[in-house]
This record gives structure tokens, sequence and C-alpha cells, in this order.
């Protein structure tokens, strides 16, 4: 809360870095959420990675990403060393292999036995974010004809898009079930899975996640033409989306990314997921302690589409200057939501799917009060953190203060726009007495008045039973009704 911005940070932590001072650091610059990339990360070092933040402070929540269905170049044979140069023209041979074949001058094998059934002729194969690109000229059942449009040098295990081309791939390697599996066992609140082509991918992690009755969140990452294609039917399916668009950058042309990336987000706010945009926000902070101002005005444009959080990558992972990445982006976030003008509650959109939901009508209403009441926070108690949610889709002006009743809804709503969640470890019989944890809270901060007004959003039938009323009401009035409901708990 004293950090004062809306607007979440996630940040990526490789455990060759990751010290108790490190996290410290990094939470007190603005970071929200702790990123894991599954990609460069073992098993081991994952798990020294979730002990520390949660040694730091238990309330961190956690994202880890799986790899996800993707393509990749197999190993390049031992006699080339690190790399082989291909010019423009060079022709070649592509095909299928389990991942044991070796890439040579002659024939680059990818890791899916499928691919050539899958690939036709005239599609373009871009290889290392567009580095490099193939052109198929010709096919047989078993090998892909094709010529360097653009050369350069091929590294092993390059990722490999085929813009355009759906391609058979597993919603869950084996890998990724390890790594699933592993999140499960070890208190982390968010799977991030790579290249979601489809519904049928979050059902595949879902159904992991459902035989272990775990309740990790899934996020959808975007990153290719196919989930966009099918992006209402995977905003549905999902807890949240993260746009990352380095991948979707190879397979859509530059331009198109801007209005690719607004349109998600609208959907998203629109659905009440959480919504992330993700790489390259601050990437010259990796060696560089200052931002250009195209960056800036990128971290700036995602914060006006009203993102739930924007992500940091190699700059906290790997960078010279993470600290100085996360407070520069946390002071972008503060600077950009001042512009009231700007950053008006989101109370007229129309809302998918819950138009006649109770939650979602009492948390329009307790956003729409903050637009013409003098009102300071908006309190709640949540189980789940669903009410929580709703309230930080209408993108209210007012902080959001929920007190949460399990550990993992607190973490969960680290991620949502506007809401500062914190952990009552006892729940207690009436519904009104959460309020005294929050208002301890609140004044830590930003000492209240007895004449503050709070919009209180809360149920009459316990926390299983959801969201039933609003109330607004001023500090004096609130503090009086706990003690009195205090005294009658003592006298009974």
């Amino acid at each position: 809360m004293h950090r004062a911005k809306k607007t979440k940070i996630v940040a990526t932590m490789s455990d060759f870095r990751c010290t108790e001072q490190f996290v410290q650091q990094l939470f007190e610059a603005g970071m929200d959420v702790v990123r894991i990339n599954s990609a460069h990360v073992t098993e081991e070092g994952a798990t020294r990675i979730v002990e520390t933040v949660h040694r730091v402070n238990p309330a961190i929540p956690v994202m880890i990403d799986t790899k996800g269905p993707e393509i990749r170049v197999t190993t390049i044979a031992d006699e080339y060393g690190n790399s082989i140069r291909f010019a423009d023209g060079d022709r070649v041979v592509v095909r299928g292999s389990d991942g044991s074949d070796f890439t040579t001058r002659k024939t680059i094998f990818m890791n899916v036995p499928s691919i050539v059934g899958d690939i036709p002729v005239g599609a373009r194969m871009l290889i290392a974010d567009g580095e490099l690109e193939l052109r198929v000229v010709g096919k047989t059942d078993s090998e892909l004809e094709c010529e360097f449009m653009v050369g350069g040098a091929l590294r092993s295990r390059k990722s490999v898009n085929v813009p355009g081309v759906s391609i058979d791939l597993p919603s869950v390697t084996d890998k990724d079930r390890r790594f699933i599996e592993w999140a499960i066992s070890h208190d982390v609140d968010f799977i991030a899975h790579s290249f979601v082509r489809s519904a049928r991918d979050i059902r595949a992690v879902q159904e992991i996640l459902d035989a272990h009755d775990s309740p990790i969140k899934i996020i959808s990452k975007i990153e290719n033409q196919e989930g966009l294609d099918h992006i209402d039917e995977i905003i549905e399916a999902s807890y949240g989306i993260m746009v990352a668009r380095g991948d979707l950058g190879v397979e859509l042309p530059a331009e198109q990314i801007p209005n690719t990336q607004r349109r998600i987000v609208e959907k998203c706010i629109a659905a009440k997921r959480p919504v992330i945009i993700a790489t390259q926000m601050l990437y010259s902070m990796v060696h560089s302690p200052r931002p250009t101002r195209a960056e800036v005005s990128d971290v700036a444009s995602a914060i006006y589409e009203r993102v739930d959080a924007v992500m940091l990558s190699d700059e906290t992972a790997m960078g010279d200057f993470p600290v100085e990445s996360v407070s520069t982006m946390a002071r972008i976030a503060r600077e950009i939501e001042r512009d009231e003008n700007h950053f008006k509650p989101m109370i007229d959109m129309d809302m998918v799917s819950v138009n006649h939901e109770i939650t979602a009508q009492l948390a329009r209403s307790a956003v729409r009060a903050c637009t013409n009441l003098p009102i300071r926070y908006v309190v709640l108690d949540t189980k789940t953190g669903r009410t929580g949610r709703y309230l930080a889709a209408f993108r209210g002006r007012k902080t959001v203060v929920a007190v949460c009743y399990r550990l993992h809804a607190q973490r969960i709503l680290a991620l949502s726009y506007g809401v500062v969640p914190i952990l009552r470890n006892q729940q207690l019989g009436d519904r009104y007495h959460f309020l005294v944890d929050a208002l301890e809270l609140i004044d830590q901060h930003w000492q209240l008045s007895e004449s503050d007004l709070l919009a209180i959003v809360g149920g009459s039938f316990g926390p299983d039973g959801g969201a039933s009323y609003v109330e607004i009401a001023d500090v004096k009035n609130i503090r009086m009704r706990n003690e009195q409901i205090a005294a009658h708990t003592v006298e009974g």
C-alpha cells in the first residue's frame, strides 16, 4: 500500500542471484509478483527461489512459466562447433526428430517428429525470433526442401515459428508436466502456460491441477496467431492472460502488435481476467541504468490501457540494474496513474458473463459510489479472491483493501489492479469484525480521520456465501459498531 501504485509489477528471478537481500530490494522497489522461467532453471533452482522469496515475505506470489508446446532446432553436430553459418539462398532439408538427431549443414532437425506433414510448400519458418528465415520450396513424405531467405549463424536449440500454420503439438510436454507437478508441491500460485493455442491447452494443465486438488491459477501466454484466433475461448478458460510480445512479434508484423495488445487488454478487462504485458519493456536497462524514452512510452502505453501488470524479464533475471529496473517501472506507473482525466472508472462497460451476477453488480455499485461520494477506500473480505478481482475489473480510482482468509487468496489478488490484499488468520463469526484489520492496516500508512468514508462490500451469509451488500459508512460509526459487537461478545 505504501507504494501507492495500482499497476502491479511482475519480476523474473534467476536462482543464481536469488538472495533474501535481493528479493527484499526488489519488493521494496515495487515488485508484486516473482516469476520463474522453467526454460532457464532446474527444479532444484526453482525450489531455492520459492523458499527464499517466502522467507522474505510469505505473501509474495510466485508464478512459473512452462515451456509449452514449442518447436526447436536440435543440437548442432559437434564438428561444427557452436553454430553453422548459412548464407542467403543456401538450400537445406528439414526433418522431424524425437530430439536425438544432430543438425548439420545439409539437414536441420526439429524436435517435432510430425513436422513435415503439417507444413505446406510456401510456408515461412522463422528461427531464433526471426534472425534466420527459411522458405519451404518443396516437400516429400519425409522432409521439407527449404531455402534460406535470411541467412545467419544457426545455433543449437533455437526456437522456430511457422506463422499462419497449425502444427500438431502436445498441449503439455513431459517437462511441462514435471514442472506443473513440482509447482503443486512447492507452494506456487500461478502457472503461466506458454504458446496456448486454444482452450484445449488450458484444460490439459487444469486436469493435472485437478488430479492433485491444487488451487494454482493458470495464466495463458498469447504468443502466436493460433492463440489470437481463439482468444475468446482462451480468456474464458483462463484465470488470466499474458501478452508475450516476443514470439508474438515474430509471427505478426511489428505494426500490428500495438492494436493486438490493446484488443486483448480490453477483452480481459471486460471478462474480469487479470492481464499482464510482457517482453522487452525496459530492455535497454539490462546494461544501462536508464531506460530509453521509447521504453518509458511503451510502459506508459500499457498503463494507459489499464493493464493489471507489467513484466520484467532479462532486466531482473540477469541484467546489471535489476533494482533500478523495478523502481523505474514503479515510478512510471505512479506518474501515469496521476492522470485523473484518463483514469476514470470503467463502470459503464459491458461485462462479459457477469451482468446477472450479484458480486459483479455490487462491485460496480461500490466503484460507482466512489465517483459520487468522497470515499477514501473500498474494503471487502474474501475467501477465494473473486470479489477483489471483480472490483479490480471496474478500474476504480480508490484503493481496494481485501481482507483474505487464505494465504493463496492474498497472493493471487496481488496480481489484480488496485487491490491491496491483507491476510486475516482467524475467521470470526460476525460479518463486520474484518473491518478492524482493514482499518488498522490503512491507519499504518495513511492516518484515517473519524469522518472518512469507506465503501464496504460484504456478505451476510458467511465467506462461502459471497457478497450480498454494499455499505457506506464513516470511520467513526464503523469503530463504534465494532466496539459494541466486541462488548456484546464479551458479555455473551
